[in-house]
């Protein structure tokens, strides 16, 4: 994350964080006053509308809360010094084996020079009395030559398997960085990536593309009401039931507190939608449980609102009137899936 705001602009945004923080009674520290002061300086738009929402829902925010939007919007800090410290070991690892091989070519090339020494003394007459002492030479050359050679041979399997533990750790942090730490699925991250690189493919095949923006109801009440361990419970409940109602070309991830979402790659709005009734089927339907009490928590709802991408136009549009459709089915009742059409028809009707 970069500052550039000169002395002046930043000591105004910097007091309007810590007059934010007042009023929403964060802990001033460092963490939290970094989230507040890229706030309100709107230099990362997906941050500020991140707060705004948990804003407008009447969030607290809690640590649980403020740690969420530190993973989300500056975890990539860690990771990226992660992948680097990574990628210096490989380096030096390749520079090793490099050394290596080229200390087996060099003792190779003087073991050629050995054998073409000895070739040319054998076609001078006048040496044959020194074969002896240079089949001697020879022989030593040899077993210096082999022995390089098995060391050679131990170096690079030892290299070999170190640098593939490398390129595991490599592929687990790369894991970790596309994965929500508490449901498993992919995080926003990846859902950013996952959802760009979609719009790049149908801008070639013109094949159509959806967007379903997914929020659980009454989850601060649910919170507030059983606590955050049972809110992760849900949490992971919901996650893991977009995964089992999605195809496998589609991403379901956690976009964010208790929001989702889903890509749908090559759906047309109408299948989108079923999808969309077949999410919120699946977790309507289910009962939550407390398993250490064996309580009841009743029934949990989603609220789901679906878009269909337009060739050409900012993805942020696209997340906007998913974003739209999904607030108009919780102000319709909550508990059911709108998309970009009834945003359509609920405009005719106010014009009316």
């Amino acid at each position: 994350m970069e500052y550039p705001e000169r002395f002046e602009q930043a000591m105004s945004y910097a007091g309007q964080a810590v007059e934010l923080m007042k009023s929403h009674q964060v802990p001033p520290h460092p963490g939290n006053f970094a989230i507040w002061y890229t706030y309100v300086s709107g230099n990362y738009p997906d941050l500020r509308r991140a707060v705004d929402i948990l804003i407008s829902n009447k969030m607290d925010f809690d640590e649980k809360v403020l740690m969420d939007l530190r993973q989300k919007f500056f975890g990539h800090e860690n990771e990226s010094q992660a992948l680097h410290k990574a990628t210096q070991r490989i380096e030096v690892m390749l520079g090793q084996m490099m050394g290596v091989l080229g200390n087996a070519v060099q003792g190779a090339n003087n073991y050629g020079e050995t054998l073409k020494n000895f070739s040319d003394s054998l076609q001078d007459k006048e040496k044959l009395g020194d074969i002896q002492n240079m089949l001697k030479t020879v022989m030593t050359e040899t077993r210096s030559i082999a022995e390089a050679n098995q060391e050679l041979e131990v170096k690079l399997e030892t290299s070999s398997k170190e640098i593939k533990q490398l390129r595991d750790n490599l592929d687990e942090v790369k894991r970790e960085a596309m994965t929500d730490a508490l449901t498993g699925i992919a995080n926003r991250k990846l859902f950013d990536i996952a959802l760009r690189e979609s719009a790049m493919q149908i801008m070639e095949t013109g094949e159509p593309l959806c967007l379903a923006m997914i929020d659980i109801d009454f989850f601060k009440k649910f919170n507030d009401t059983y606590g955050h361990q049972m809110g992760d419970q849900v949490l992971k409940l919901v996650a893991r039931t977009l995964v089992d109602s999605v195809k496998g070309q589609d991403t379901a991830a956690r976009y964010g507190g208790e929001e989702f979402s889903v890509i749908f790659p090559k759906t047309e709005l109408k299948s989108a939608l079923t999808a969309g009734e077949n999410i919120r089927n699946n977790v309507a339907n289910k009962q939550v449980t407390n398993k250490r009490t064996g309580q009841s928590l009743g029934q949990i709802t989603l609220s789901i609102g679906v878009a269909e991408y337009v060739l050409g136009e900012p993805l942020s549009q696209l997340i906007q009137r998913a974003d739209e459709a999904l607030y108009l089915a919780k102000r319709s009742g909550r508990n059911r899936v709108m998309s970009q059409t009834d945003l359509e028809h609920a405009s005719l009707e106010l014009k009316t």
